[in-house]
């Protein structure tokens, strides 16, 4: 649920124009950049931060009695990086010159950021509950939302400067800068919390003496991380100069907001763009119940989240590795026809992944751990998954490069990166939201409920479920997967065989 790679900030990149001293002296690398590129890691790394912990709070919530409604609730804080299109165009184009174009919102959005973690550290216990308490999932829901809008905001302004602080023969390590980075300060607030948060893991892996918390609590990572933010950014604001000029001797266009605006509106008159938009909004509703609800649905099943968050170690690399791998058979005019052939996997894994959570019980040991083999069998089919997924997601954004018109690339990048990433977010929270209202129970007589959303406060403790809602979504998701399938193939074909001419407004004589 974290922002994807690939989704780029609205400036523009620096002009071809000027001459870049430093090459005609025979000077290569990264000589001379070496500190910006630092500065754009660790920038990166802070961005991953309010991400990571927001993937963390519904792990935590699920061992608190929370029902699957609630969680719909709380997806809605992931929901800021697909939406930071409709302020993107502000970020560009308004600042501060004397303090820097990218300083302007960089400095006072990280200092926010800071400071709501720092709040939220002294509320964090009573807001995640406890054992006698129940968590505040409406509140949680704000503060994240609040988070990671500031955090989307945050990645529009590093994106831009990224452009212009490094010489231009270095512009490429931005993209890396933003992949690893990111990935980076995810890992660090997702999977390094829940290990550290669990007692379990804390006490076989890291104590000779068993406690009954981990080595870290909710409330003090939160509180290092904001004296983190207030530190660096206090750091950047003093010490970091943004020359009004890029390295190349340049100086970005000034941006016009509404110009802008009227951008993407010609953008999205073109037919070839409302049908992809279309096909982007929904192709991902065959995934939404295996994405969005298996995680939980294995929490629930008693599979520790702090084992299922060291899932991401080993995957980390095959993460690394597989677009580059990918990409050789995305290159060329036809990017989509992998798309197609790995949608049918994607949809067959979504199945295995279900059968994978009815058959979790039988796995269960009599202590109530599972073996190595049952970890072993969830590696398997995480792995197998990530293929196709990086499959389709390669080739789309192989797709996405091939037909933005570079006249406004950025502009065009951004909305189409935006619609896929809104595409995945909103049947998300759909099914989370379903689970509750699709699962069927046996109560006893009197209670007056058959469904989990019938069910008030304690009386589902005394219904026994016969028809998890999990399951009827899986192949709902599958079915509608399949269909999508017979009406899209063809779509998508036909737009990836038009010529570039039919995504460029220009033709029309805007």
């Amino acid at each position: 649920m974290r922002k994807r790679v690939g989704e780029d900030g609205m400036a523009g990149a620096p002009s071809d124009a000027g001459h870049d001293k430093s090459d005609s002296h025979g000077g290569g690398g990264l000589r001379g950049d070496v500190a910006n590129i630092c500065l754009l890691l660790l920038l990166y790394v802070l961005q991953g931060i309010p991400l990571g912990l927001a993937a963390a709070i519904p792990m935590m919530l699920q061992n608190r009695g929370v029902t699957y409604s609630q969680q719909a609730e709380f997806s809605f804080a992931f929901w800021p990086f697909s939406l930071k299109l409709l302020w993107a165009p502000i970020v560009d184009a308004c600042y501060v010159s004397r303090f820097g174009r990218r300083k302007s919102w960089l400095v006072p959005v990280q200092y926010l950021i800071g400071l709501f973690l720092l709040v939220l550290s002294s509320r964090a216990e009573s807001l995640i509950g406890g054992e006698h308490e129940k968590p505040n999932v409406a509140q949680l829901t704000t503060v994240f939302f609040s988070l990671n809008f500031l955090a989307a905001t945050q990645d529009i302004a590093v994106d831009g400067w990224a452009l212009t602080i490094l010489q231009k023969r270095n512009v490429g390590h931005a993209s890396t800068c933003n992949s690893v980075g990111q990935s980076a300060g995810y890992f660090l607030g997702f999977v390094v919390f829940i290990a550290l948060e669990s007692a379990e893991f804390c006490n076989k892996y890291l104590r000779a003496v068993p406690q009954a918390q981990g080595l870290v609590t909710f409330s003090g990572f939160m509180f290092f991380w904001a004296v983190v933010f207030l530190l660096t950014t206090t750091a950047v604001a003093l010490f970091k100069h943004e020359s009004p000029l890029n390295r190349d001797g340049t100086r970005d266009p000034e941006l016009d907001v509404r110009e802008t605006y009227s951008q993407l509106v010609r953008i999205t008159s073109l037919k070839p763009v409302r049908t992809l938009i279309a096909i982007l909004l929904t192709v991902k509703i065959g995934f939404s119940a295996a994405d969005a609800v298996t995680g939980l649905k294995l929490v629930e099943a008693g599979v520790p989240k702090d084992r299922l968050a060291l899932m991401a170690v080993p995957m980390s690399p095959l993460q690394v590795l597989l677009p580059f791998f990918i990409s050789k058979y995305t290159a060329g005019p036809r990017p989509m026809s992998l798309f197609l052939r790995a949608m049918p996997w994607r949809l067959l894994f979504g199945l295995i992944m279900a059968g994978l959570v009815y058959v979790t019980p039988l796995f269960k040991l009599e202590d109530a751990s599972f073996p190595l083999s049952y970890y072993g069998l969830i590696l398997v089919v995480f792995v197998l998954h990530q293929v196709a997924l990086y499959s389709m997601f390669v080739s789309v954004m192989a797709f996405f490069a091939r037909i933005s018109d570079p006249a406004v690339g950025g502009t065009y990048m951004t909305l189409l990166n935006t619609v896929t990433n809104l595409g995945g977010n909103w049947p998300a929270t759909m099914m989370l939201w379903m689970v509750d209202q699709l699962t069927w129970k046996t109560c006893p007589s009197g209670l007056g409920c058959s469904t989990n959303a019938d069910c008030g406060e304690g009386e589902a403790a005394l219904c026994t479920t016969t028809l998890d809602g999990y399951y009827i979504e899986s192949l709902a998701c599958a079915c509608f997967g399949f269909l999508w399938l017979l009406w899209g193939r063809h779509r998508l074909l036909r737009l990836q065989s038009l010529d570039l001419s039919a995504w460029r407004y220009r033709k029309i004589g805007v």
